[in-house]
């Protein structure tokens, strides 16, 4: 069974929706800034991405009370990519959710926790444990669209929403859905986080130029950047969204997974994990490598990470790697966590609808033997199979060994 995109949402870094993120994103915009918060003082990283748009100001503050922060992203993406997929009618039990975060509600465990230290239990928030659920967020948007066929929060660290929406494909072509909201969100830019990350060595410390500290593939790189945000598409069968002459993204033609088995918190230095989930990401689309122009590549700005991705690609791809385009979003957005993959599967279904690669920004020193083809610039994709769909990649690695890759396809009408 044919599962298509057919809406698509985001408030990011760069953006309170999928239009202004894509537009920033193909100027090469940078949404990292240096925080002015009291907190950050005594920390050795003073800099993160925030969302563009406070989501409490789309949300409301009455529902907002009732909301962590990373909840509230999910549920301003989710409603434009509703809307953006036309709000389909569809029976409550043939619409599910899968959306999640790799962290949850830590905001609100950590409020919820000074609030019992300072003030005592009786004056803690009665909302705080749907605030800290790492389900939370597909449990209110079951709730604001009244999906009943399943509400879905699978949770692998930075590999999260991609997995997510990995599990919506396979909801709609076991025939337990015809329409699934599928994502990932993730609001943790806050002092426990970052020190946490800090102690870890993963995070950069270019205080004094936030806008050029995420540079991934790039020598002089030191560590990520923590943003937050939310990502969300409207999975849909084919059947359905033709019944309906639903507007077609793209096709969600594949998912492959692998876990490394090899450290808690570093890959497989031979990547082998990674290139086995990209190869099983196109035998499950039946996509050829060559049919591949692009990917989004999970890219962080780690030291040991980039390296190992860039020959995991090279290992999948073989010599058909020249022709792939390879955009590291996180240049610009910071690294969203949980919400990572589903706002950079948001950039790259854009990306092959506009036939345009968004660049990589701060690559000034690329690694050697690198390779592949990072753009540093907007880049046009062209077909490399004719009279074949152009293919693209969405790539998503978390901490445990979690390797997901995401292959979308152009739609052609002829597959009807």
């Amino acid at each position: 069974m044919s599962v298509v995109v057919t809406g698509l949402g985001a408030t990011t870094p760069l953006g309170g929706d999928t239009a202004s993120t894509w537009s920033a994103m193909l100027a090469g915009t940078s949404g990292v800034r240096r925080l002015t918060d009291s907190w950050v003082d005594d920390l050795p990283v003073k800099i993160a991405a925030p969302a563009a748009v406070d989501p409490a100001e789309t949300v409301g503050k009455p529902q907002a009370r009732k909301m962590d922060r990373y909840e509230q992203l999910a549920l301003v993406a989710a409603r434009e990519a509703w809307t953006d997929a036309g709000a389909p009618a569809v029976d409550p039990y043939r619409l599910g959710v899968a959306v999640t975060s790799g962290i949850g509600g830590i905001g609100s465990t950590l409020t919820a926790y000074d609030t019992l230290r300072d003030r005592g239990w009786n004056r803690i928030s009665p909302f705080t444990v749907p605030m800290l659920m790492p389900n939370g967020a597909a449990g209110w948007l079951s709730i604001e669209f009244g999906a009943k066929a399943g509400a879905h929060a699978l949770v692998s660290a930075c590999a999260s929403g991609a997995e997510a929406i990995g599990y919506g494909i396979d909801m709609i072509r076991s025939g337990r859905a015809d329409v699934v909201i599928a994502g990932g969100a993730e609001a943790a830019i806050m002092a426990l986080n970052i020190g946490a990350f800090a102690v870890m060595r993963a995070m950069s410390t270019r205080n004094d130029e936030p806008e050029r500290a995420s540079r991934p593939f790039d020598k002089d790189r030191d560590g990520f950047v923590l943003g937050e945000g939310a990502g969300v598409v409207i999975l849909e069968s084919l059947e359905h969204a033709l019944a309906r002459k639903a507007r077609i993204y793209a096709v969600a033609a594949g998912a492959g997974y692998s876990s490394d088995a090899h450290h808690i918190s570093l890959g497989a230095p031979d990547g082998e994990g990674v290139t086995f989930a990209i190869n099983a990401a196109l035998r499950d689309g039946g996509i050829t490598p060559k049919q591949v122009v692009h990917v989004n590549a999970h890219a962080t700005s780690t030291p040991g990470g980039d390296p190992l991705e860039a020959k995991a690609l090279q290992s999948a791809f073989g010599d058909d790697a020249a022709g792939v385009v390879v955009s590291a979003t996180k240049s610009m957005t910071g690294h969203l966590l949980g919400g990572a993959g589903a706002i950079e599967s948001v950039a790259a279904i854009m990306a092959l609808v506009d036939r345009t690669a968004p660049p990589t920004i701060n690559l000034d020193n690329p690694d050697d033997d690198l390779g592949i083809d990072v753009a540093t610039k907007a880049r046009t994709l062209e077909p490399r199979v004719a009279g074949a769909p152009m293919a693209v990649l969405n790539n998503a690695f978390g901490f445990g060994g979690h390797n997901v890759a995401l292959a979308f396809t152009e739609y052609l009408p002829a597959e009807s």
